[in-house]
């Protein structure tokens, strides 16, 4: 690896660190807005119910990749906090899918809209270029990992 290359490695990685740092602290505040008991990885479980709809919990697992008790424990601190509820599968009496309640959609969708806004406050001086491709670029990134 050249010395050039090197170095830009590490200027990467260091800027990665801090988005990844900063993405959680923006997460934990988004959580706390939805509900004050609700921590960050069942803030991302939210999204991720609100954007592929009713599912099974073990499909959670596969599309995840978390540990199974692990999904099982955030369901279950989700349904006590009135955010998702488990309904019958449709297509197999015996099976639960989990989803959102209406109150866990109202809320994220709020603290969504409200993110949009301020993320798209952050970008408001960039040129539309740029931003397209650092929406390529990330999702260069995202595939990758």
């Amino acid at each position: 690896m050249t010395e050039d290359r090197e170095e830009a490695a590490h200027d990467l990685e260091r800027e990665l660190s801090k988005l990844f740092g900063r993405a959680r602290s923006v997460s934990l505040t988004l959580a706390a807005k939805i509900h004050p008991g609700l921590d960050g990885a069942s803030y991302a479980l939210l999204l991720h119910l609100m954007d592929i709809g009713p599912v099974r919990a073990a499909d959670v697992v596969e599309r995840t990749g978390l540990d199974k008790s692990t999904v099982s424990r955030q369901v279950a601190r989700l349904e006590e906090l009135d955010l998702i509820e488990r309904v019958p599968d449709p297509s197999d009496g015996r099976a639960r899918l989990v989803q959102l309640t209406a109150v866990g959609s109202a809320r994220l969708a709020e603290v969504r809209a409200d993110r949009r806004k301020q993320l798209r406050g952050k970008f408001e001086e960039w040129p539309t270029g740029d931003l397209r491709e650092f929406a390529r670029l990330l999702g260069k990134l995202n595939d990758a990992l």
